[in-house]
């Protein structure tokens, strides 16, 4: 099964790495004094194998790691290794951004074409899938709808994330599914933003001209740990990029700033969507 690393899991890997440079030792030295691969320890250090507790306190251990230290970093590694919902769905989700976004405590995203995954309607998600995805038959498409539904109960949570959603006027008024179903999702829109406290809604207008989004959609998770920076998500059909780098993430934060500077305020986009809603056929 393939390891979709956690944010605890990248923790870990950014740990391992930091103690190991500390010590002075090469990758390849670390495996020959554990009779490990030099492979092992990399992946381990990229987060791309699933970290075993008992690896884990050999390592340490080479490293000299003295408790409590030793043990938050061992139950981290048992956290990491914690299989989430989305792992049932391994089929649907190709890469680690669900892993990624369930932890989350603030989302802000950009999309010029679509209202975010996390705040569609099922009629609206089922025409963007079918669309979208060329899947071979209606038990794929009603999968992907199922694991999105799972997805979108992160907002119903206690601790829900904020969900600050930026997308272009395009979007109210390209009619995905018909007219019906697009004045539904425009109303659902409404709703959350009336409902959800946690959920912010701006759109940019035609009348904005030439702005920062221009290259595309993206999204910046925030973390309500100190030592879990912030990953900027690029989705792309040739596969996903995540950006963790302080220049990356600094460019994107300053890019959604723009964007935000630019659209409407939520009052008068809320106003805009339900406008567009009353006009829909």
């Amino acid at each position: 099964m393939t390891y979709r690393p956690t944010v605890r899991g990248r923790r870990l890997a950014r740990e391992l790495r930091k103690l190991r440079e500390e010590q002075g030792l090469t990758l390849q030295e670390v495996a020959d004094r554990l009779d490990w691969s030099r492979a092992t320890v990399s992946r381990l250090e990229t987060s791309q194998t699933r970290p075993k507790p008992g690896d884990i306190a050999d390592i340490l251990d080479l490293y000299g790691v003295p408790s409590p230290a030793r043990d938050a970093l061992i139950t981290l590694a048992r956290q990491a290794g914690q299989r989430g919902w989305w792992t049932a769905y391994q089929d649907v989700f190709s890469g680690s951004y669900v892993a990624l976004e369930d932890e989350a405590s603030h989302i802000r995203t950009w999309d010029p074409q679509l209202v975010h995954g996390l705040l569609q309607n099922e009629q609206y998600s089922r025409a963007v899938i079918t669309a979208g995805r060329l899947l071979p038959g209606p038990e794929d498409i009603e999968r992907r709808i199922a694991a999105r539904k799972i997805r979108q109960s992160l907002l119903d949570r206690a601790d829900a994330p904020r969900l600050h959603v930026i997308f272009d006027e395009a979007v109210l008024h390209r009619p995905i599914g018909g007219e019906k179903v697009m004045r539904a999702q425009l109303e659902a829109l409404v709703t959350a933003m009336t409902t959800r406290p946690s959920v912010t809604i701006q759109v940019l207008p035609y009348t904005a001209r030439e702005h920062a989004g221009l290259d595309g959609r993206f999204t910046i998770l925030s973390y309500p740990d100190p030592a879990d920076p912030d990953i900027a998500y690029v989705e792309g059909t040739m596969g996903d990029v995540y950006l963790e780098s302080a220049e990356a993430i600094a460019k994107h934060r300053d890019r959604f700033d723009r964007i935000e500077a630019a659209a409407l305020t939520p009052e008068e986009s809320a106003h805009l969507i339900a406008e567009a809603a009353r006009s829909s056929p």
